[in-house]
Order: structure tokens, then C-alpha cells, then sequence
């Protein structure tokens, strides 16, 4: 297949809606690849650029998306491991929303076995982010319990599973009834409703957290700091409920506890393949075994990027949504 010189990208602007728009074909650079998408994953961090709040890193694509999936069309100067035909998936510090996209050789991963390519696209930013902050952040231990808020959202059904597969007890808070069905579907011991329960409580009966993986921020980081065990570890990779909070230090210190965060974004091209590395030899195993899969909420095509967004605004997503070429 000839690559083409243009293509379809979606354009973004605050306080404007989504719009496809022709844009030239990128052109890759040395240990790059270039794709054609055939599905590109959605996550809350595009809502957030979209607002103009979160700039990609200096001379990464301005266009909108983290992760695709689809055939390697070109390779640049010094890339060995892919080839014109390869199916990936890779992780993006842009770009995404296109039919066509350069990334990095050390942050694609081959296509697991059975999984479609919309699959495929929902894994890179969700088990990068899982692995960097539980498993190296966190350092989850095989029996430790994991806390995972957001349970029902794309990271939150990927970390009940990578955690469980890993041999770690996991408790998850959702939204409502059938959210927290689904965190138990997917294997975690105790789905726990917010709305309608006291999580704190929950937890604490159930003998604390080891570690605890949130995205809510605000309130919910004392009241982390209170259900954690001794030695316990919070790690922070978004902020729902504000990225402020009021913290009893001295609850830190008596407990030995750890707060830590990260974002994968502003990271290396190193470390991500570093990263890329790590996930391929620890967790694609667990994909190949049917013991991770992708949870996909709902698909759209790159028209419909507007309506993705839309889903993803409410809240009312379990899984991931992802957009089609």
C-alpha cells in the first residue's frame, strides 16, 4: 500500500468542537515508525490539552491522542526491531487522533495474539501507566492489598487485572451497582459503590491497603493516608476532585507512609522504552493467557471525536473508549 501524502486528523481548539481536517502526513524521524491507525485509544488527559491545560512536550505532535494501534508503513534511520507491514500498538506523546502517526521504535509493542486492533489501542497508555505507578511506583508485592479508585474507568479495569494476575489481593471503588459488578468480574475481591457505602470504612474492615492507585485527588488523599497499613504507598496520576489537599502529616510519619506520583508523557523516549520493555516481558504474558484483556466501553469513528469526548465527560464509560479510522 502507497502511504499517501495527506490525511485526516482531528483539530482541536478550546470551547470548540471537535473537527476533521486535512493535514499533511508526518514525517518520521530516526528511530521513529510511522503507522497507519486503524484505532487510537481515548483518555482523560486529551480532555485535558483539548481545555489547553496540558501542552504536549516540546516537539511532539500538538495533535490530540496517546495511544493507536495499527501497520508500521515506514521505518526511520536506525530502527531495527520493526518493519514495513508490522502490527503495533504504541504509546504517543501525540498525535493520535489521525490516520497516520510517528512513534517512537522503543515505545510500540507487538499486537498480542487474538486481541482486534481496537483492543490493541486501548492497552499502551493504561498498562504503561499500571506498570510505571503500582508495580515500580507502588512496588505492589505478590499478597499485598491494592486499593484502585476508579475501578470502572479504563486504568481502573486494567490494574484490578494486572494486579490480580500478579498475585495481590485488590479492592475498587466504583460509581454505581453494575460498575462495581464489573470490578468483581474482572477480579477484584471487593467492589465497594462511593455513592451508597463508606469506602473508608470497607477498607479498613477488610484490614487496610498496602498500596493505593488514585486518580480523584482532593479529599481523597488524607482519607488514602488513614486506610493505608503501616509502610503503605499512594501514588497520584490525576487529580478528578482537585490538586489540592490538606494532609495530616503526622499520620505520614507515625504509619512510615509514602505519596508519590507521576505522568508518562514528559518522560524520555528511555524511559518509555524502558517501560515498553518491562511491560512486554512481564504483562504480555498475562494478555497472551487471557488473564488481562482490554475492557472497551464504546467505539467511534474520528468523525465522531466529539461524541467520544462526550462519553468520556459524563463519567458514565466502564472501560475504554476508542476511536476507529
Amino acid at each position: 500500500m502507497l502511504k499517501p501524502s495527506t490525511m485526516r486528523r482531528v483539530f482541536h481548539a478550546p470551547d470548540k468542537p471537535l473537527s476533521l481536517v486535512n493535514d499533511d502526513v508526518p514525517k518520521v524521524g530516526d528511530h521513529e515508525i510511522l503507522i497507519r491507525v486503524e484505532a487510537a485509544g481515548v483518555n482523560r488527559p486529551d480532555l485535558v490539552q483539548r481545555a489547553g491545560l496540558y501542552p504536549p512536550p516540546p516537539g511532539a505532535s500538538p495533535v490530540l491522542g496517546l495511544e493507536v494501534a495499527g501497520e508500521v508503513v515506514e521505518v526511520g534511520h536506525g530502527v531495527s526491531r520493526w518493519h514495513v507491514g508490522d502490527k503495533v500498538a504504541a504509546l504517543l506523546a501525540g498525535g493520535g487522533y489521525a490516520e497516520y502517526a510517528t512513534a517512537h521504535e522503543g515505545a510500540a509493542l507487538p499486537i498480542p495474539a487474538g486481541l482486534s486492533m481496537a483492543e490493541a489501542a486501548a492497552l499502551p497508555e493504561t498498562v504503561f501507566t499500571v506498570w510505571a505507578n503500582v508495580f515500580e511506583g507502588g512496588a505492589l508485592k505478590q499478597g499485598e492489598a491494592l486499593l484502585v479508585h476508579g475501578g470502572a474507568s479504563g486504568i481502573g479495569t486494567t490494574a484490578i487485572q494486572m494486579a490480580k494476575a500478579y498475585g495481590a489481593r485488590v479492592l475498587a471503588t466504583a460509581g454505581d451497582a453494575e460498575k462495581v459488578k464489573l470490578c468483581e468480574k474482572l477480579g477484584a475481591d471487593r467492589g465497594i459503590n462511593y455513592r451508597s457505602e463508606d469506602w473508608e470504612a470497607v477498607v479498613r474492615d477488610a484490614g487496610g491497603a498496602d498500596v493505593v492507585l488514585d486518580m480523584v485527588g482532593g479529599p481523597y488523599v488524607q482519607k488514602n493516608l488513614d486506610v493505608l497499613k503501616d509502610q503503605g504507598r499512594i501514588v497520584m496520576i490525576a487529580f478528578l476532585q482537585g490538586p489540592m489537599a490538606q494532609l495530616n502529616l503526622m499520620r505520614m510519619m507515625l504509619k512510615r507512609l509514602t505519596l508519590t506520583g507521576s505522568t508518562l508523557r514528559s518522560r524520555s523516549v528511555e524511559e518509555k522504552a524502558r517501560i515498553a520493555a518491562a511491560v512486554e516481558r512481564n504483562v504480555w504474558p498475562w494478555i497472551a493467557a487471557g488473564r488481562v484483556k482490554p475492557v472497551i466501553d464504546s467505539m467511534f469513528t474520528l468523525n465522531e471525536a466529539e461524541q467520544a469526548h462526550a462519553r468520556l465527560q459524563t463519567g458514565a464509560h466502564a472501560g475504554k473508549i476508542v476511536l476507529t479510522t
